[in-house]
């Protein structure tokens, strides 16, 4: 993946009042999620903006509230490219994906961002841009190739993970489709159901006289 870099500050006034603030002065409330598991009770000393979110059997998770620039993220939310983010939060530098992004229904501006930070040995779940190449079979014999995923969900670790998935289509026929299920890459594992149609050939009405022809 391409890197993008990010500075953020922590965020330390919360709720739905300061958010509003915030965004009157172009910037964008984020958090950042996946961090440290941690027994409960913490005994230790967190960091501004980080706070403590219960998951079960005893232990927690630290989230990390942060602000951005709404200008520092339009080249990150306004493309179909996918980035591993370098964050740098006071300081400290950190490496995250994007997560999640939620647009105001009206204006569409950017009301909030979810984060999630990655490592080297832990494997992440992300959508991957999907790239079609080669000349398929029945395209040549008059079908249309149709795209029906523009991207699929990979789990790698985030170094593994490429700006977008290549497949080859050279061998599809007329009236045949290609399945996750169809497909394997090396080092990525594919998360959508096996049985989902990434592309097909579809007949054509000149492809249909064709075969009509030829009987």
């Amino acid at each position: 993946m391409k890197t993008f870099q990010l500075n953020a500050e922590a965020r330390t006034d919360l709720g739905k009042k300061a958010a509003k603030e915030l965004r009157k002065n172009n910037l964008i409330p984020v958090v950042l999620n996946g961090g440290s598991i941690i027994e409960l009770p913490f005994a230790g000393t967190l960091k501004p903006g980080e706070k403590i979110i219960e998951i079960s059997n005893g232990k927690g998770i630290i989230t990390t509230d942060l602000v951005v620039k709404a200008e520092d993220v339009r080249k990150l939310v306004y493309t179909p490219d996918i980035f591993a983010i370098e964050l740098t939060v006071n300081g400290e530098k950190r490496n995250a994906v994007l997560k999640d992004i939620q647009f105001h229904p009206v204006k569409d501006n950017i009301l909030h961002i979810d984060l999630l930070e990655v490592f080297d040995n832990k494997p992440v779940t992300i959508e991957v841009p999907v790239k079609l190449e080669g000349h398929a079979e029945g395209v040549k014999a008059g079908g249309k190739l149709t795209l029906s995923m523009k991207k699929i969900k990979v789990k790698a670790v985030y170094t593994q993970i490429p700006e977008r998935v290549v497949i080859n289509v050279d061998s599809l026929g007329l009236g045949k489709t290609m399945q996750i299920g169809d497909l394997h890459f090396e080092g990525l594992e594919l998360v959508n159901a096996k049985n989902a149609v990434v592309c097909a050939v579809q007949l054509t009405r000149a492809a249909r006289g064709a075969q009509a022809n030829a009987q």
